[in-house]
């Protein structure tokens, strides 16, 4: 099997294993959608486990974000990458040790704006590591939100640019992150709290007021997906945002998770 081959195999590999929301829309994406945006995710999601991880303190997890940021912002190399994640060798997941990988699996005419965007990613996430995730305004809620998942929202939009010259508007690409980052705040805020008492939740906000804030910012990424006319890309959009809402409603109906039966019925219709 060739070096490329294996890359391609392992990565496809990564992605069932890190996620449970996008990989079954990435794989419907054609070839060379399929690498860009997978390796946009396997980017991201490295840099997001150092940002959760149980065992870093904040300190550590800013300097290690901050660095890997400066890494990717003047041409990251396997070397480097190696070095510095040496010390942190048996604490940092595959996902995470393996970045240089993931680099390598982009298509190379569309890698500057997925390591960009990481990169902003990463300092976003070192300064709320700094701050301990204190969230006390919608305000600081939506700053938190933009790192984490509104910045995925306009690097896709670069993306979709890029192979298919789709325009997207990148405000309702930030939305469309938001709604599904506050979903995930609700549906892990059991887990949040206990892990160091991290409270997503602006002060004085009731479960009620992240439903809100949720579903407001999903109605953008519903809005975001109208310029995207068929194909792909738009069952791309629209498998994480029908799950987002699913979701939600299980939650309201006292649920912990959709069952894999769910999430599969409701990409069915999807793509049906």
């Amino acid at each position: 099997m060739s070096e490329n081959i294996r890359l391609h195999k392992d990565a496809i590999e990564m992605l069932k294993e890190t996620s449970r929301t996008f990989f079954i829309p990435i794989t419907y994406l054609s070839e060379g959608l399929k690498e860009a945006v997978g390796s946009a995710y396997l980017c991201m999601r490295a840099i997001d486990e150092i940002e959760d991880h149980p065992e870093l303190e904040k300190k550590a997890k800013a300097t290690l974000l901050r660095s890997v940021s400066s890494l990717l912002r003047k041409g990251v190399s396997k070397e480097e990458l190696a070095k510095l994640f040496a010390p942190y060798q048996n604490i940092l997941p595959e996902v995470t040790l393996r970045l240089a990988d993931w680099i390598e699996y982009c298509p190379k005419n569309v890698v500057d704006q997925v390591l960009d965007a990481t990169a902003i990613m990463g300092e976003g996430m070192a300064d709320w590591a700094l701050k301990d995730w204190e969230i006390k305004s919608e305000q600081d809620l939506d700053d938190y939100t933009y790192y984490v998942a509104g910045l995925v929202g306009v690097m896709l939009s670069d993306i979709w640019k890029w192979h298919s010259d789709i325009e997207t508007d990148k405000d309702l690409a930030i939305g469309f992150g938001r709604g599904l980052q506050s979903v995930n705040i609700l549906r892990n805020r059991s887990e949040d709290l206990q892990r160091g008492g991290i409270d997503f939740f602006p002060e004085g906000w009731e479960v009620a007021d992240m439903f809100a804030y949720a579903r407001r910012n999903l109605k953008l990424g519903e809005e975001y997906t109208k310029a995207i006319k068929s194909g792909p890309i738009l069952d791309f959009c629209k498998i994480p945002l029908a799950l987002a809402k699913a979701t939600l409603q299980a939650l309201e109906e006292g649920k912990e998770k959709m069952t894999r039966q769910d999430v599969n019925s409701v990409v069915n219709r999807v793509v049906e």
